[in-house]
């Protein structure tokens, strides 16, 4: 048993023992962030004393407060602590690398193998109703810590109504910040509601581009944007990997360059591997622009992960122990929940306009629900996703 202070103190590891030590951690990292964060914390907290517990809790409330993946910033804190910030992007590459690579692989096989291939389609099509059920336990569950007054509420069916009526998505989640932060002062929250629905008004989204001429652009301008759709989807992460979800599908979906049912495809493989479920963003980039798109979305995705304990790691908590700053992500939080509540209404709309056999997708609709509210345990997200595939194989004509 290493010895150690009250507040615990990493034991001296070389740098390689860190990369290999985290590694091992990505490679085990299956069930989602519960599940990952209770790995790194009995390894890390329990076993090896790399810092106390109530330490730990601490980091963990900050990290669930900012945007990005939790696991992987945790795993970037302690990569910092053990050996400063060059330790800290060996632990987060190491985390991150298994699932990255077991997700390019996937998406090879399903560009170049699965796509189009009538056989399984009915599989897939499974796959993807019992997704959009765990997307709706997802949006209860954040709804749950977040929503936590009638003010927050309110902002977020907002944001629900403005996201389905196509305003830009930065709107009702600055506005919703703002007007949080103001509630005490009813006369400058007001302007700020009002000043959003003008620029809700004067900048309403543009039908997305047609396939034909999205296509012609792909190749030019595909790697960049996918590069700030990643980014988009890691600063904008609050309360959980399923949040980033609206962004990655409005800068792929959005300009025709992915299917909804392909990009649904690429949420529940991710949910399959052991990585954190934004890894998802890796498979929309690879079958939109192979290996390049794959990268520039990755790392748009992961950079916020890594920059805040990079940077303010000496500060980290006492910049977010500002009041001010709670209240404004709060409100940011709220808005979240409408967008990606919509969002599965959209996915779910586009679901249901390929539903040939209702009798078919009802019932797994119906008993994905069931169990994503029932059971519990890090292999029930994969197991469904198997379950809804082999399910949708068998039953369809």
């Amino acid at each position: 048993m290493t010895t150690t202070t009250i507040e615990g103190t990493p034991p001296p590891i070389g740098l390689m023992a860190l990369f290999l030590k985290f590694l091992r951690f990505g490679c085990l990292a299956f069930g989602g962030p519960v599940a990952q964060i209770a790995m790194v914390r009995h390894a890390l907290v329990d076993e090896e004393r790399w810092i106390s517990a109530p330490r730990f809790n601490r980091l963990l409330a900050i990290m669930q407060i900012l945007p990005g993946p939790e696991a992987h910033e945790l795993c970037v804190h302690m990569g910092i602590m053990a050996r400063g910030r060059i330790g800290g992007i060996l632990a987060g590459l190491g985390f991150m690398l298994p699932g990255f690579l077991l997700m390019l692989a996937a998406g090879w096989v399903y560009r170049d193998w699965i796509a189009g291939n009538p056989g399984m389609a009915s599989a897939f099509f499974g796959i993807q109703i019992v997704v959009l059920a765990i997307i709706l336990r997802a949006v209860h569950r954040i709804g749950g810590h977040v929503l936590e007054d009638r003010l927050l509420w309110i902002l977020a069916v907002l944001a629900f109504a403005a996201t389905i009526a196509g305003t830009p998505f930065w709107i009702p989640l600055l506005a919703a910040g703002l007007i949080y932060s103001f509630a005490s002062k009813p006369i400058l929250a007001a302007a700020v509601a009002v000043a959003a629905l003008a620029l809700a008004l004067l900048l309403h989204a543009p039908a997305p581009l047609s396939p034909a001429v999205v296509g012609a652009t792909a190749h030019q301008a595909g790697v960049p944007l996918l590069f700030l759709a990643g980014l988009k989807g890691g600063l904008l992460t609050f309360g959980g990997a399923y949040t980033a979800i609206p962004y990655v599908r409005a800068d792929t979906v959005g300009r025709g360059w992915l299917s909804d049912g392909t990009f649904l495809d690429g949420v529940a493989l991710a949910g399959v591997l052991p990585a954190p479920l934004v890894i998802f963003a890796t498979f929309a980039g690879y079958v939109v622009a192979g290996v390049p798109g794959a990268l520039a979305i990755t790392a748009g995705m992961f950079l916020p992960a890594f920059a805040f304990s990079l940077i303010f790691f000496e500060h980290l908590e006492s910049v977010v122990e500002n009041p001010a700053l709670h209240r404004l992500l709060a409100g940011v939080a709220a808005a979240v929940v409408g967008v990606i509540a919509a969002t599965l209404v959209q996915l779910g709309w586009a679901v249901a306009g390929r539903v040939s056999h209702v009798w078919i997708a009802l019932p797994i609709f119906a008993l994905a629900i069931v169990a994503v509210w029932r059971l519990k345990g890090r292999l029930v997200m994969p197991a469904l996703v198997i379950a809804g595939g082999l399910t949708g194989w068998l039953l369809h004509p």
